[in-house]
């Protein structure tokens, strides 16, 4: 313990939608174009609400027959335009990520979004600068639970340790993969049983952001 609030050598990352951001709005009406351009009925928006978090292609696969890609191009091509604008800070997040920052923890992201999309819309909302990493779907990751993040970050961070953080099942999962605790933010769609099915070694669940203090997170070590 004291070894770990001198040295401060904890990663903590972070998940992005409704986690940090609330974009329900950009997320809900760039899915809804997207059908639309296609001629496909729109989605009630709690039950797109619902998949938020998960692969944008597995969303659309949830609702039609249609080839996900074409879907998720035309998704990506309304958000980058007016979507990633429909997007704002939760509550108490940046007064939170400044004071993370500040007290020397490293702070990440990963998350389902394209890698430019999350880059785009952290530098939009002004809290990209506090972040050692933001890593996105790319051609090389489709998910957050690809295993190579493991050996991706901890050969980067070699001798930290790590905590994530989200409001998703994918989350908890995501620390499954990296061994390390989880602290599910009940800012989603997510219930707390929801989080909990995954078993971590060590899970924690806190309302939202304000309650992830300095004593929370070395409570987990």
């Amino acid at each position: 313990m004291i070894y770990l609030k001198k040295n401060k050598k904890i990663v903590l990352s972070f998940d992005l939608d409704f986690t940090l951001i609330d974009n329900r709005e950009g997320i809900i009406n760039s899915f809804n174009y997207a059908l639309k351009k296609f001629n496909l009925p729109e989605i009630n928006s709690l039950e797109i609400e619902k998949m938020i978090g998960t692969p944008l292609d597995e969303m659309f696969a949830e609702v039609c027959n249609l080839n996900p890609l074409l879907l998720s191009s035309v998704f990506r091509e309304y958000y980058g335009k007016k979507g990633l604008y429909q997007s704002h800070l939760l509550p108490g997040v940046l007064i939170k990520i400044k004071e993370l920052w500040k007290d020397s923890f490293t702070l990440g992201i990963i998350t389902s979004k394209k890698q430019e999309m999350a880059l785009k819309v952290t530098k939009y909302l002004k809290i990209y600068k506090y972040f050692s990493y933001i890593i996105g779907e790319t051609e090389e990751f489709k998910s957050k639970l690809d295993p190579r993040f493991k050996e991706l970050l901890f050969n980067k961070y070699s001798g930290y340790k790590f905590v994530v953080i989200g409001d998703h099942p994918n989350d908890g999962m995501l620390a499954k993969n990296l061994n390390c605790p989880f602290v599910g933010v009940l800012t989603g769609f997510h219930k707390a049983d929801q989080l909990k099915q995954v078993n971590n070694s060590k899970t924690l669940m806190i309302n939202n952001l304000s309650d992830l203090t300095t004593s929370v997170i070395y409570s987990l070590f």
